[in-house]
């Protein structure tokens, strides 16, 4: 039996500055009170305080200067794409910009795979698809489907579309659970992906692309129905 994490006061600190941060009660380029005078309000001691920030600041919403304070920063202005799976489990409703950029950003991946994929990378490509198949639970086919994509993503030859396609499935693993409605039939799941990696094994860059354009656009709706997003 796997041991539940237990909360420390850092943690409960960190999620509720967090929150604060977020929602907007301590809006981006403000100065926090000062570290005493927060301490006191939430009760706890300036060592927890600072443990708290030294997280917030290493997750990118706050920035400190000694001798000036700690700062909100703008992270939708400054932040990273790394910011992601905080944001979605901070409100789900994220999910749908995230697919806007994975359907736009899929589709090129499987276009450029179509184009540059070696005869090995398609044999890979096959293997990967037929594992899909083989999974057994929902949560196995939605992990054997990710690592479709992440092949698809290095048959391109561009590194920059294989850190990118991490970069979007890290931001919905958070909510993976909830997004297992496109794969609890294995072979539907199958047969959405393989049209992609048939016209990749061809070589067919346009057909690749429209493939993969439709299966995201399908597994989207499916995904954003289970969220209650419409």
């Amino acid at each position: 039996m796997e041991t539940l994490p237990r909360e420390t006061i850092v943690d409960v600190l960190e999620n509720k500055l967090r929150e604060e941060i977020l929602t907007g009660s301590h809006p981006a380029g403000s100065y926090l009170p000062p570290e005493r005078e927060l301490a006191d309000g939430y009760g706890v001691t300036r060592t927890t305080l600072k443990h708290a920030f030294g997280r917030l600041v290493q997750s990118g919403l706050l920035e400190t200067r000694h001798g000036v304070g700690t700062r909100v920063r703008d992270f939708v202005r400054l932040g990273g794409a790394d910011l992601l799976p905080m944001l979605v489990r901070h409100s789900p409703e994220w999910m749908g910009e995230i697919f806007e950029v994975r359907r736009s950003v899929g589709a090129l991946i499987a276009e450029r795979a179509a184009m540059k994929a070696t005869a090995e990378q398609r044999q890979e490509l096959r293997a990967l698809l037929a594992a899909v198949r083989e999974a057994e639970s929902g949560g196995d086919v939605q992990l054997a489907d990710i690592e479709v994509h992440r092949a698809l993503a290095r048959a391109t030859g561009n590194r920059v579309y294989t850190l990118l396609t991490n970069t979007l499935f890290n931001a919905y693993l958070p909510m993976r659970q909830h997004l297992v409605g496109p794969f609890l039939d294995p072979d539907e799941a199958h047969g959405r992906l393989e049209p992609v990696v048939s016209a990749v094994g061809a070589g067919d860059a346009k057909a690749a692309h429209e493939a993969a354009d439709a299966y995201l656009a399908s597994t989207e709706r499916i995904m954003l129905d289970g969220l209650g997003i419409a």
